[in-house]
């Protein structure tokens, strides 16, 4: 499904447009020679924000003449859309690249390009360049709307096309997009990070904040919603510090506000956001609106104050648990999950209890929990008492059975009671089911067809199975009033 979103920069989208003109001229030759339609694959490694873009890769890769494909062994074309949050993440690219160097060798006319976070690091393009030679086109985060144009560039040359940005306040989003459901989206509200944490790499990967102004953001989800969207995801590294940087600014509450006016929109979500700046007006526009969903991804990172300070969190512990008290007494039916690491530089045994504490304080609905990871060019990757990996080891799964034990328990609390599900596929492993999403971002799986893709009703929570429910549909939530149907769908 391509569409096409909005932009504050028409003449680069007009230019890029021209590009993809002479890009398709080569995919139709390409086309001749192989007696069919050349095919694209587009991988994605990491965050919601990296989705969005590769839906923007491969929108130009299929209206320039590709046809996308699920696997890298039927593609023409492969590109991985990286990322370097983790270095397990940069070692599953290198693995990989190795695989696609063999389909190469079977297939000399495939064209092989990487881009995302992982390229903007300078050792890490050298080593690409250096030992992955076969690689066709390299191009980071910043330039992403340029892909048409590399595209061309790397048609006409047989070297390897480097095109590296350091940074840009460049936001043009007036491009094709591929989106992979017909029935939500994500929209990109903001690009960057300013807080710098100690252990991070995403300010100096994906650069400083730039927000995008509000009405091509409200002018971008009224066209999904005209084309069948109901329900979309507000992107950003910190969508709590939305608009301080617009010549206008304006909070994220209020553009949360405008989004909620959107007529035919059913469900918005949001992530993610950061403890130090969720205000009090953005937990009141939550309490009162009927479309925002009842859930919070609030990452807190660790319980202990001595590593919040050397993390650069900016929060106290007492801090981050008087807003989540504050955030259960507003919404009591709140869903909070949270990012927590084990194994920061100097942490003891004693503080990863202090994470424990804020674990079964908070009773989080889910934790991402990961060791950590070392990342070259951040603060925390020169400090003293980096953690032995048996100890890292051994609190994590400490911490990990309480965060599971927690999750179940809260889940729990819903079995019996009928809610709101958006149907977003027919069950993988059964047929027969259908698989919705809660507006806590909880799974329920129920009896239904097809046809309900898509749409929203309401299913009773008939048993819990620890982090998924079965069920049974009550009637179609979105059905015409005089038509609703019963639980067989």
């Amino acid at each position: 499904m391509t569409q096409y979103t909005s932009t504050n920069d028409e003449k680069e989208s007009a230019l890029q447009r021209e590009y993809m003109t002479r890009a398709a001229r080569y995919v139709e030759r390409l086309g001749r020679e192989l007696g069919r339609r050349p095919a694209c694959c587009v991988v994605t490694f990491g965050c919601q924000m990296n989705a969005r873009d590769s839906e923007k890769l491969e929108g130009i890769l299929t209206g320039i003449g590709y046809e996308a494909v699920e696997r890298e062994e039927d593609a023409d074309f492969v590109i991985y859309n990286t990322c370097t949050v983790r270095d397990n993440a940069n070692q599953r690219v290198y693995g990989r690249l190795g695989y696609l160097h063999s389909l190469k060798d079977r297939k000399p006319h495939m064209k092989i390009a990487l881009c995302g976070c992982m390229m903007q690091e300078e050792a890490v393009v050298e080593k690409i360049r250096k030992s992955y030679r076969f690689v066709d086109l390299i191009f980071g985060t910043h330039n992403l709307f340029k892909f048409a144009e590399l595209l061309v560039a790397m048609f006409e040359n047989r070297e390897t096309i480097t095109d590296i940005w350091q940074e840009t306040d460049q936001i043009v989003e007036e491009l094709p997009v591929s989106r992979k459901y017909p029935y939500k989206s994500g929209v990109n509200i903001m690009f960057g990070c300013d807080n710098f944490c100690s252990y991070c790499i995403v300010p100096y990967v994906r650069g400083r904040e730039r927000s995008r102004d509000p009405r091509e953001i409200l002018r971008e989800i009224e066209r999904l919603v005209d084309d069948g969207v109901v329900e979309v995801m507000l992107l950003g590294q910190n969508v709590n510090s939305y608009g301080r940087n617009l010549d206008r600014p304006m909070s994220f509450a209020q553009l949360l506000k405008e989004v909620e006016q959107i007529d035919g929109l059913k469900r918005i979500r949001f992530m993610t956001s950061h403890p130090k700046d969720l205000s009090d007006e953005l937990i009141e526009v939550m309490s009162r609106s009927d479309k925002i969903c009842r859930h919070l991804h609030l990452p807190l990172q660790a319980g202990s104050d001595r590593i919040l300070q050397a993390m650069n969190r900016r929060y106290t512990k007492a801090q981050y648990l008087a807003l989540t008290e504050k955030l259960r007494a507003a919404m009591p039916d709140l869903a909070i999950t949270t990012d927590l690491i084990v194994g920061f530089p100097g942490e003891t045994p004693e503080d990863v209890d202090e994470t424990i504490d804020v674990v079964r304080r908070v009773r989080f609905d889910n934790a991402f929990t990961f060791l950590y990871s070392r990342r070259t060019g951040t603060p925390a990757a020169s400090m003293e008492n980096q953690v032995p990996a048996e100890v890292m080891r051994e609190g994590f799964d400490r911490l990990l059975k309480v965060v599971q034990d927690t999750a179940k328990e809260r889940a729990a609390l819903l079995q019996g009671r009928v809610e709101e599900a958006l149907v977003e596929e027919v069950n993988e492993q059964d047929g027969t089911l259908l698989t919705g999403r809660l507006s806590n971002n909880m799974l329920v799986h129920f009896p239904g067809d097809g046809s309900m893709v898509g749409r929203l009703a309401d299913v009773s929570l008939d048993e819990c199975h620890g982090f998924y429910y079965t069920g049974h549909m009550i009637r179609k939530a979105d059905a015409p009033l005089g038509k609703t149907v019963d639980g067989n769908g």
